[in-house]
């Protein structure tokens, strides 16, 4: 199956994304190995080991988890299309989480003994890796936040909103509706409640006419409401390099 060249990427031309220069394209093509099209459940980057591949998302979703002691799967966070994985076993030696896919995805592949070259080589290039490690730690920060200061309400609020304009500026709602192909044990496991709850406060945003996530289909009936439940502006997405 042919790959995708970076000048024809379907991600890059999205507002969400910074600009490239002519450069910076070249370089990103050079370093970009070749496509990996992976089946849902296929573990991407396994807790411990020490990948010799990075990637970007093309297409797709996955979850990000760390397995716990007792054997346990705890979700960290989702992985959207535009997003970097395995950065964390460049820069420390091993993946202190797992990736899996949970739908069918296509992943731009890089590799990861090419990282030093891209900070030797090219320093704008290196800076965005900086800047999507910082922008990572930054959303387990705000969940922690998220946790501390919201009821579960307005976790699930929080995260819906999130979500929804992520995917949005990815190109992927269709009216008021993106797919979202998690379970909701996955998104309980990533606010912290239970799934009793989680499903309970799902039914009554839908029986209040905010939001519904129904088949792997998520629909936003009242997106100002559903933000002012969580707490939070309705913004842009921030922009964010694509590697």
């Amino acid at each position: 199956m042919p790959t995708t060249d970076c000048q024809n990427c379907p991600l890059r031309n999205r507002e969400i994304f910074n600009a490239m220069t002519a450069e910076e394209l070249t370089f990103t093509q050079g370093f970009k190995t070749g496509e990996l099209v992976v089946d849902p459940g296929t573990t991407i980057l396994l807790e411990g080991s020490n990948s010799p591949q990075i990637y970007t998302v093309l297409k797709g979703m996955g979850t990000r988890y760390t397995t716990l002691e007792n054997g346990r799967r705890q979700v960290i966070n989702f992985v959207f299309p535009g997003d970097f994985i395995g950065l964390q076993a460049s820069l420390m030696g091993e993946m202190k989480h797992s990736v899996d896919a949970t739908t069918s995805m296509t992943l731009c592949v890089f590799r990861r003994s090419e990282t030093f070259r891209l900070f030797e080589q090219n320093p704008a290039r290196a800076y965005d890796l900086t800047w999507i490690s910082a922008v990572e730690e930054h959303f387990l920060g705000e969940t922690i936040a998220s946790l501390g200061q919201r009821d579960a309400s307005q976790r699930i609020a929080w995260a819906l909103v999130r979500i929804y304009l992520r995917l949005r500026a990815v190109g992927l709602e269709v009216g008021n509706t993106v797919p979202l192909a998690y379970r909701q044990q996955d998104l309980a496991d990533a606010l912290g409640l239970s799934l009793v709850h989680t499903n309970k406060r799902l039914k009554a945003l839908r029986d209040a006419g905010l939001s519904e996530w129904q088949n792997g289909v998520l629909t936003i009936m009242d997106l100002k409401a559903l933000a002012d439940l969580a707490l939070v502006d309705i913004e842009k997405p921030e922009h964010r390099p694509l590697i």
